[in-house]
């Protein structure tokens, strides 16, 4: 599928422009980070160390360009002065504890930085006289799953059953309070919020994700351990959400009515079986993939879940540039560099290019 011209973010917005990224170390982070840098904008980070090893955040070099501030967003002290220091004009806020079954491990951790963690960034937004746009990363299980076949809705109801659902059910609750009682005016900063959902792409070392443990196992050829293959999922390559990111952040900066909360998902053909995915990678791989049914037992997760995308492609203009086909065939692409001893942070930037580019 060919990128859309409207999903490709405008270089004239971003040139120069002060943005600060919370989690810039992490996997989307680190995508973000590398395009925003891409476009000519001047990056602080802000983060308490780098999540896993390795990271495609010290592969690809990211912090040559980017103005690195340890920290951690459950110190209210630290991301206050990081936001004063930084001056941004957009705040990107991605830092979070992202995993499902370490939420179960360590739910007080979960809600701390997920819920918590995002009052500190907002309230520093509050008193900061110069952001002018702050876009919260959710994520689609922000919503209360009810196990049906449609796509969520903005406005349906918060929930979760789990630590890690309801912290981001939790945390949109929190943003849309700070909207309503801190940002109503017209001089103020623009409040959003961006729920995504099931991304991959090539450098991601997650615990507990799919595709991170297929590609270890690729790279070791060792065989994967897959939890629950009938389980359906909205799969998108990461550059689709963050382009959604960044262009929600260009439009909410000249519209406040767009300061709410949106849903950037794949199409609904892109909604796939666990076991479908493992298939198609091992067709696509260059190599034998062998797989295996991890027994458990397990923690509980949604059997079916996905996201109704159609305001942002109505309202914003938004829609994924990559196809679940072709993140795949990128993905597979970035590994085998990586195997090969090719440059990470070039692939990663021929990638980003290639997302703007028609396709072929």
């Amino acid at each position: 599928m060919a990128s859309d011209a409207a999903t490709v973010p405008d270089p004239s917005f971003w040139a120069g422009r002060r943005v600060l990224v919370t989690g810039h170390t992490g996997f989307k982070g680190a995508w973000l980070s590398l395009w925003l840098l891409q476009l000519g904008a001047r990056v602080t980070g802000f983060a308490r160390g780098i999540p896993t090893e390795p990271s495609l955040y010290a592969l690809a070099r990211v912090e040559q360009e980017v103005e690195h501030v340890d920290g951690d967003v459950r110190d209210a002290g630290a991301v206050t002065d990081a936001v004063r220091r930084a001056e941004p004009e957009v705040v990107l806020h991605l830092a979070a504890q992202p995993f499902v079954r370490r939420s179960f491990r360590d739910p007080v951790a979960t809600y701390a930085t997920n819920v918590l963690g995002t009052v500190h960034v907002l309230e520093a937004v509050r008193q900061s006289a110069g952001v002018r746009v702050a876009i919260i990363v959710s994520s689609d299980k922000c919503y209360a799953n009810r196990e049906w076949v449609w796509g969520y809705r903005e406005d349906e109801p918060m929930g979760g059953h789990d630590p890690y659902s309801s912290s981001k059910g939790a945390a949109e609750l929190v943003t849309a309070a700070y909207r309503s009682s801190f940002f109503g005016v017209e001089a103020s900063a623009r409040i959003a919020s961006a729920r995504a959902g099931n991304v991959f792409g090539g450098g991601d070392w997650g615990e507990d994700r799919l595709l991170p443990d297929i590609f270890r196992a690729a790279l070791s050829d060792a065989p994967i351990r897959i939890r629950n293959p009938e389980s359906i999922r909205p799969w998108q390559h990461v550059l689709n959400p963050l382009s959604g990111y960044l262009l929600l952040a260009q439009r909410a900066w000249e519209d406040p009515a767009l300061a709410q909360g949106w849903n950037f998902g794949p199409v609904d053909a892109d909604a796939r079986a666990v076991g479908w995915l493992v298939q198609r990678l091992g067709a696509l791989w260059d190599a034998p993939l062998r797989w295996e049914i991890d027994p458990g037992p397990h923690p509980h997760e949604a059997a079916w879940l996905k996201l109704d995308s159609s305001l942002a492609r109505a309202r914003l203009g938004w829609v994924p540039g990559w196809d679940l086909e072709a993140g795949l065939r990128h993905t597979v692409a970035w590994y085998q560099a990586l195997r090969e001893g090719a440059d990470v942070r070039a692939t990663t930037l021929a990638q980003v290019e290639a997302f703007g580019q028609p396709a072929a």
